[in-house]
This record gives C-alpha cells, sequence and structure tokens, in this order.
C-alpha cells in the first residue's frame, strides 16, 4: 500500500506508559477526547498532504517547508507540548478505549521525537519515496487533490507555488550532508536523475501536470477555464519545469561523483544507531537486527519446504529455481488479450469469496470498492497497489492494477495479491478504521506499517478458508509473496548492518524466489532507500498469527473466527505490544 503521506519507541514507549505521571486537580484537565481531537488538527498544519489525502478541506492550498531547520524544531516542540499536556492524565482511570489513545499518542510522541535526533533531512530525495514524485500523483488529476471546484483548482495552483523553494531547500539541505557525510549510494543516486529527466517538457500540454486542464469540468464559466489553462501552463513552464531541471542537473553533475560505493545505512554517521531506531519505528516492537535477521532465515527454510511440496505435488521435474523460472515464464498461466480481462479477473475474486466472507467476517467496511487499472503516466514502473478512499464515500477504495502488456500478465499471485491489496486486506482495515466513529479523529487515519502491513500479509493466509488457492500454482503464488517478505528480513538486516552489498542481496533472493530480475534488483534498492520498512510486513504477519494460534488454543470451543477478526480490527491501526495487550484481554473475558 502507498504510505507516501506519513510517512512516522517500543522501550521508550512502554517504559514511559509505566510512569506515573504527575497529576493535575481534576478540575483542571479537560476531558482526554479535546487533548486528541486538537493534536489531530494541529498535527495536520505540518503534514497538509495528509489532509488532503483523508479528505479534510483548508489544506489543499499548502505544501511546508518540511526539510528545514526551522520546521523540524517545531515539529519538535509540537511533539514535545502534546507529550507534556498527555502527562496530566492517569492512564490507570481511564476507559479501554482511552487507554489505548493514551498509549498511542505517548507512542507517537516518543517515537517521532526520538526520529528527529537524526537528520533526514540531509537526505531528503531517493528514488523510492520524495516529494516531487508524490506531488505527481496529487497534481495530476487522477489522485487524492481535489478538482472538482474553481477553487480546488486555485488551491493547487498556490500549493505548486511553494515548490521552487521547497526544491531549492532540498538542494541546500543535501549538500549539507554531503559536507557530514550523509550520502546515497550511487546506485541509487542513478535512478533519480531520469525521473526528474522524464517531468522536463517543453510543451505544457504533455506534462503530467496538465492532466487537470484536460479533464476540467464542463460547467466552469468560460472567463475562468481560460484563466486556469493558462495559469497552469504558466505554472508548468516557470515553475514546475525549471525546478525539475534544477534537481536534474544538481542530481547528476553534482550529487552523483560523491555517491557512496557501499549500500548500508551503517556507512553513514551514527548509521547504525538510526537503524536500530528504523527497526523500532516500522516494527513497532524492540526486536534486534540480529533476532529479525535469524527469523528470516528460519521463514525462509520453512516457505522453501512448502514450496517443495507444491512442486512435487504438480509432477514438476527439475530443482526449484527451474520451477521458478516454468512459474514465471509459462505461457499457459498468461491467458489476456486485453487489459479489461485483468481488471475483470481481479474483479470476479470478491464474488467467488463472498460466501466465505460472511462466516469469516461480520465486521465490513461500508466503504465502495473498485479494481481499476493504474494510470498511463505511471503505468510501466507501478506496483499493484491499494489507494484508501474518503470516509465519506466520495471516492472509494481502489485497487490499482498496472497492466503495461496484458498478455505478459502472469495470474499465479494473482489471488494472494487481491486478498493483501483488496479484500480482505487493506480495503476492509483501512475502511474499517476510517469509518470507525467511535475511535478519536487521530486514531482513524493512523498507520502503522507492523499492524496494516502485516494484517494484509495476514489475510493472505486465509486464501483457503475463503475459497481460493484451488489451484495449486496459486497456492504457490501466496508462498511466493510470503517468502518475498521472509527474505527481506535477511537482506534489509544485511545490508545495513552485515555490509551486504547490493549486489550480494540480489543474489540471495534470485536463490529463493520467482521475482523477475529487474523486480529484484528494484526491491533490494527500495530496502536501500528506506531501511527497516520492509521488516514491516513479516513481523506483523507472524504476530497475528501467534495471537489467533493463542486465542484458539486458550479458547477451544468458545473461539470465533469472526470475533476474532473484529477484536484485531475494530480499534484501527495499532502498535504491536497495544494489539497484543488488547487480544490478551480479550482472551481473558471470554474465559
Amino acid at each position: 500500500m502507498r504510505i507516501f503521506s506519513l510517512l512516522i519507541f517500543a522501550t521508550l514507549f512502554f517504559s514511559a506508559c509505566r510512569e506515573t505521571p504527575k497529576q493535575q486537580p481534576a478540575s483542571s484537565v479537560p476531558p482526554l477526547n479535546d487533548l486528541l481531537e486538537k493534536y489531530y488538527r494541529e498535527r495536520l498544519s505540518f503534514f497538509p498532504l495528509d489532509a488532503t489525502t483523508q479528505g479534510v478541506e483548508g489544506y489543499n492550498d499548502q505544501l511546508p517547508i518540511d526539510v528545514s531547520e526551522g520546521f523540524r524544531q517545531q515539529l519538535r516542540d509540537f511533539y514535545n507540548r502534546t507529550k507534556s499536556a498527555l502527562a496530566k492524565y492517569d492512564p490507570a482511570k481511564l476507559d479501554e478505549n482511552d487507554r489505548i489513545s493514551y498509549d498511542i499518542l505517548k507512542w507517537e510522541c516518543n517515537i517521532n521525537l526520538r526520529g528527529l535526533d537524526f537528520p533526514d533531512n540531509y537526505t531528503p530525495i531517493n528514488q523510492f519515496w520524495s516529494l516531487p514524485l508524490t506531488l505527481g500523483q496529487y497534481g495530476s488529476g487522477s489522485g487524492s487533490q481535489p478538482f472538482k471546484t474553481v477553487q480546488d483548482y486555485d488551491n493547487w495552483l498556490k500549493r505548486i507555488g511553494k515548490f521552487p523553494m521547497w526544491c531549492d531547500s532540498a538542494i541546500a539541505y543535501t549538500r549539507r550532508g554531503v559536507e557530514k557525510g550523509y550520502v546515497l549510494p550511487t546506485s541509487l543516486i542513478v535512478k533519480i536523475i531520469p525521473q526528474f529527466k522524464e517531468l522536463i517538457v517543453r510543451d505544457p500540454a504533455k506534462s503530467l501536470y496538465y492532466g487537470p486542464i484536460r479533464q476540467m469540468p464542463a460547467g466552469f464559466p468560460a472567463a475562468d477555464k481560460t484563466r486556469l489553462t493558462d495559469a497552469y501552463r504558466d505554472m508548468i513552464m516557470t515553475q514546475l519545469v525549471p525546478s525539475f531541471q534544477k534537481l536534474a542537473d544538481f542530481f547528476e553533475k553534482e550529487y552523483l561523483p560523491k555517491g557512496r560505493a557501499t549500500s548500508g545505512i551503517s556507512d553513514t554517521p551514527n548509521g547504525r544507531k538510526r537503524y536500530d531506531y528504523l527497526i523500532k519505528y516500522w516494527t513497532t516492537t524492540d526486536k534486534s537486527a540480529e533476532e529479525i535477521f535469524d527469523l528470516g532465515q528460519s521463514e525462509v527454510a520453512r516457505i522453501r519446504g512448502e514450496m517443495e511440496k507444491v512442486k512435487k505435488q504438480v509432477g514438476f521435474k527439475g530443482d526449484l529455481q527451474a520451477f521458478f523460472n516454468y512459474v514465471r515464464t509459462n505461457k499457459k498461466f498468461m491467458p489476456f488479450k486485453r487489459p479489461e480481462e485483468v481488471i475483470n479477473w481481479y474483479a470476479g475474486l470478491e464474488a467467488t469469496m463472498k460466501p466465505q466472507l460472511n462466516k469469516m467476517f461480520d465486521l465490513v467496511p461500508k466503504s465502495k470498492f473498485e479494481v481499476r487499472r493504474t494510470e498511463a503516466f505511471r503505468e510501466a514502473s507501478a506496483s499493484a497497489e491499494y489507494t484508501q478512499g474518503t470516509p465519506d464515500g466520495s471516492r472509494p477504495g481502489i485497487f490499482y492494477v498496472p497492466v503495461p502488456d496484458a498478455t505478459k500478465a502472469n495470474v499465479v499471485g494473482g489471488e494472494s495479491l487481491f486478498l493483501h491489496e483488496a479484500i480482505p486486506g487493506h480495503h476492509y482495515q483501512v475502511s474499517l478504521q476510517q469509518e470507525n466513529t467511535s475511535l478519536p479523529t487521530f486514531r482513524r487515519f493512523l498507520w502503522y506499517g507492523a499492524y496494516g502491513e502485516g494484517w494484509a500479509l495476514y489475510s493472505e493466509s486465509l486464501g483457503t478458508e475463503l475459497g481460493l488457492y484451488t489451484d495449486p500454482y496459486q497456492y504457490f503464488g501466496m508462498l511466493s509473496s510470503e517468502m518475498h517478505r521472509a527474505i527481506r528480513l535477511v537482506v534489509d538486516v544485511g545490508i545495513h548492518t552485515k555490509g551486504w552489498t547490493r549486489e550480494q542481496a540480489i543474489e540471495y533472493s534470485k536463490e529463493n524466489e520467482a521475482e523477475p530480475a529487474e523486480s529484484i534488483v528494484s526491491e533490494i534498492e527500495r530496502y536501500m532507500a528506506i531501511p527497516g520498512q520492509a521488516l514491516s510486513y513479516k513481523i506483523g504477519q507472524l504476530k497475528i498469527l501467534e495471537l489467533r494460534h493463542k486465542a484458539e488454543l486458550e479458547l477451544g470451543p468458545k473461539f470465533d473466527i469472526r470475533e476474532f477478526h473484529n477484536q484485531v480490527l475494530d480499534a484501527g491501526c495499532l502498535p504491536l505490544k497495544v494489539l497484543e495487550d488488547k487480544i490478551y484481554r480479550w482472551i481473558q473475558s471470554k474465559k
């Protein structure tokens, strides 16, 4: 799932939760929800793109210079103020819902304050995540930024008006990073340069950012149509194109020669401490790098054993590497001729699962859901992904499927992909969270990778129970997906703590999974760019499976899978320790 917004420790948090806060007279402490709502609104002023994604009006023209030290200090002050205000409440006197909110908010303050100790603004752009890439999805006219009214169009002009200043600041702080030893690997820098060059146009009508003009509502007054068309053409040629040219020139001529040959974050100042922090940030646990590395190796070995069983079941003669190649390349797994056939195949999976879904879930979202083809401008390099809808239903949840060539669309793994990105994965979890008005607003839009991606990967394991995986090749596709996430535990830690090279990580992946070589290279470079993020999927999945097994074992005939799923989903995204405590309390109440 895309998480460009967010873009967000355990030991510190949980020890802090055990501290006895200094109590104020009861009359001086407002209801906790007042603080929670204040936190949510003030946070949106720092992250207005999140507000746009959530459909909150009033922020669509804002773009902070978030790479600056001034911004980071204001953010630090904000979290410290919130933490001080939270200390006035006694968690022991709060009800279940407020106690969870208290724990989460303390986590948020502590984890984000710790993160501000590391100068992430010295490397604000990489090939996987950066504001220039994110803005393309907003400004194309098909993303979260609304383009329904004349005011919407003017809001975007104001937002983009601040982009050149952001680019200048990003270059300045990247230069400072070079001086202090914070530099990206050369192998990543070379991937950034063409991303900017592709956005440099001579004709504004050929720009990605011209999309809103092509889709302008017919009902706009003629004068506004003319004014906005001229303004958007001017915006593209005088603000965006020069900014992209400046970034391309900087990265190619000045930054590239200074790129480092090593792959891991440990080769930058305080890199190992930063990676330990990122493990806590992304997994919401206190697991060590070594524990995760060993766990990954164990999971890789286990899943290889399951893959061997499928190979034997289908009667394939040859080793696992040959079977990987067979599944990747055999035309019988590529039955489509037109893109709409691919989209319809995915859309049909919901109907296949529906009878079983009712048996496993009685908490289901009201939000509508669609399968769409990924937009042409990003289809060639995009992965399948889920984009959340808005709580008011004005925009549905969308499962985007890239189909650059329908004849090469491979169905193996398609069922597990749908379970993960769509139903009951991201669409159920995100929609239920947003729709739950009993949660404080800030919790309705929280995201923790270990929980959200953990739930989506857990959802893949439900395929057999949901009437899928009747074809052993689809079950193999699920194993391949799980293997992909298990490999991440090994290579991410290997790259960032054990001195693994990019090439070493690529070879390990090739030995153990069926992904195409070009996809593996892209994935390894992703882990290099955003250390720790890839750990969240498998860590979260294993925790949910562990909790389910514990509940089944302890409750016996009292165990109800629908009730268990309710307990996992009904409080929204949680740090894993908070989720674990919640499930333990539920088990005890059922006993």
